[in-house]
């Protein structure tokens, strides 16, 4: 059975030393920690999650894994929790703890995100008459089972006045609705949780039982509960709001962006609202700059292929183009390549639909074709501001391609994306767009392809021999060159939310453009010719990029083979 905390002191050095022995925290920021603490008052956990040293999920485990208790995810929280009736929820939000079960000898689970505070055992013990036993849940997730057991008890006939047939939109009322504390703290907690958890993207679907909540992280889109329908169009309105967007319009489209600061760093996010048949949708894309590295050794690339981009960039009068689908990292790319050529003596530009992250030294333009400024438009313009180095954040009309290839050829190096599968296939996407082989062949120094695989979680992969014919059919002893063949496999552990990955990782497939593959450019070869010329000249395909990092344990033959299939 779990002590009741009676050696507190002991409990918080054993965390302390949990945290120095595992590299989670330098003894420098633990030093900085306890002066912060006994200035504020504050307790150990809450004044790490304060200074922002330590992100709630990774110190939420290691306070598990110090004190011998079980961390509980979001689902672990019981939508009908036991003696909610003793537990109001302003006790709950105040000690940051969410009742979980009776144990079978009568014992209250209670996760907490604080499981070093005496006081909130000590009373939940007394308001309820049972022993307690602690459990451990990050800030957020307990905030959200919180929001959810209050949008529950909300009136009915909030969400009677919404889902009125013809009942007019009424911006006061919504604004009004948007401003109440339970909306603020779900929204908040939201942000929070989506930041904390590393995800790209928070989505939220309006269905027939309420506002479901999704986030994307690792590229896979994860549960984060059922806003009930009492509170989902104020959790929708108040978004509208922070993105300045017409709270009352609910009949079209809107974008919009806004910046939060979340565990005291800002975090610029981009919305998107549209209607759909159950009620408003919104998609909200975080734009956490600290989280992005902007280098290609911390994307993933190989000193080979960090090589080779570093070429490409020191040429001028050039093209480098960089191909995929949306999602795939190709927008981050490029700016790791900005951010490797020298802003100082370099003129550098950029344009962009929109402007997703803000680089110094920059000049970035956003696109905006409802006033006319659009890609080729804003590119003329910026040639006369003679840059040496421009970004064009799509290619994808016929118009943008001419301009392009026009700035390459007069002396500036020029980055772009493009939509296809692979790299040979930049050079027909851009044929079908009109340009001239020639020109393509002029100007064209190389073209990447890329996708981004999970990586397996450090603490919990497992590593294993494949079998034969599975070595056999992926051709993995060629590409082991006489290492033993060694695969890992997704197993879940708490540091990764159970899911076996953490974090994600780029393939690339580089095209340098040589003689063999500019000459048959000028005889307008399809991207199957292209392919077999640059691989004869050492270009690799996507998966075999993927299969070579997944023979260096950092992902799974499963994850590759799901995202780069049998290219």
């Amino acid at each position: 059975m779990d002590p009741v905390l009676s050696d507190p002191p002991a409990e918080e050095a054993r965390l302390v030393a949990h945290l120095a022995e595992g590299g989670l925290l330098a003894p420098a920021a633990l030093r900085r920690a306890e002066e912060a603490r006994q200035a504020a008052g504050e307790a150990l956990i809450p004044a790490l999650l304060a200074l922002g040293l330590l992100g709630e999920e990774p110190l939420a485990a290691a306070a598990a894994a110090a004190l011998g208790l079980p961390l509980l995810p979001r689902a672990a929280l019981p939508p009908d929790p036991p003696l909610a009736e003793r537990l109001p929820l302003r006790f709950l939000r105040r000690m940051r703890a969410y009742p979980v079960r009776l144990e079978e000898d009568g014992a209250l689970l209670l996760a907490m995100a604080d499981p070093l505070d005496p006081y909130a055992v000590q009373a939940a013990a007394l308001a309820t008459g049972r022993a307690v036993r602690r459990a451990v849940a990050a800030p957020s997730v307990i905030l959200a089972g919180l929001a959810q057991l209050e949008a529950a008890a909300a009136p009915p006939e909030v969400a009677l006045a919404e889902t009125r047939p013809g009942a007019p939109e009424d911006a006061t009322r919504l604004r009004d609705q948007a401003s109440e504390a339970p909306v603020i703290r779900h929204v908040n907690a939201l942000l929070q949780q989506a930041v904390e958890s590393g995800a790209s993207d928070i989505h939220l679907e309006s269905t027939e039982s309420g506002l479901r909540a999704r986030l994307r992280v690792d590229g896979v889109l994860r549960e984060a509960g059922l806003i009930a329908s009492g509170l989902g169009t104020g959790v929708l309105s108040r978004i509208k709001i922070m993105a300045r967007l017409d709270v009352a319009e609910r009949r079209l489209p809107q974008d919009g962006r806004m910046r939060v600061a979340v565990r005291g760093r800002d975090v610029d996010l981009r919305v998107s609202i549209i209607p759909a048949l159950e009620g408003e949708g919104a998609v909200l894309r975080i734009l956490d700059r600290g989280a992005v590295a902007l280098d290609f050794a911390a994307l993933g690339f190989t000193a080979g292929e960090i090589a080779a981009l570093h070429a490409m960039l020191a040429q001028t009068s050039r093209m480098v183009l960089v191909t995929g689908p949306t999602g795939s990292g190709k927008t981050t790319t490029l700016y790791a390549a900005l951010n490797a050529v020298d802003r100082q003596r370099l003129k550098v530009c950029t344009i962009e639909d929109p402007v997703e992250y803000r680089l110094e030294g920059v000049s970035q333009v956003q696109v905006r074709p409802q006033i006319g400024l659009t890609f080729p438009q804003a590119l003329r313009a910026m040639l006369r501001h003679d840059p040496d180095v421009m970004l064009v954040g799509e290619i994808r009309d016929p118009e943008t391609a001419q301009v392009a290839v026009q700035a390459a050829l007069t002396g500036h190096l020029v980055l772009a994306t493009l939509h296809t599968n692979d790299a040979p296939s930049a050079v027909t996407r851009l044929m079908d767009l009109g340009v001239p082989d020639y020109l393509i062949a002029s100007v064209l120094h190389g073209a990447l392809a890329q996708r981004l695989v999970r990586t397996l979680c450090a603490d919990c992969r497992e590593a294993f021999t494949p079998a034969p014919d599975l070595s056999a059919r992926l051709g993995l002893a060629r590409l082991a060159a006489g290492a033993p063949i060694r695969l890992h496999r997704p197993r879940g552990c708490a540091h990764c939310g159970g899911s076996g990955y953490r974090g994600r990782t780029t393939i690339l497939q580089i095209m340098l453009v040589d003689e063999a593959v500019r000459a048959l450019v000028l005889r307008r070869a399809d991207a199957g010719a292209l392919a077999a010329a640059a691989m004869q000249a050492g270009m690799p395909s996507l998966r075999e990029t993927g299969l070579r990092k997944a023979l260096a344990g950092e992902t799974s033959v499963e994850e590759v083979l799901r995202v780069a299939g049998g290219d």
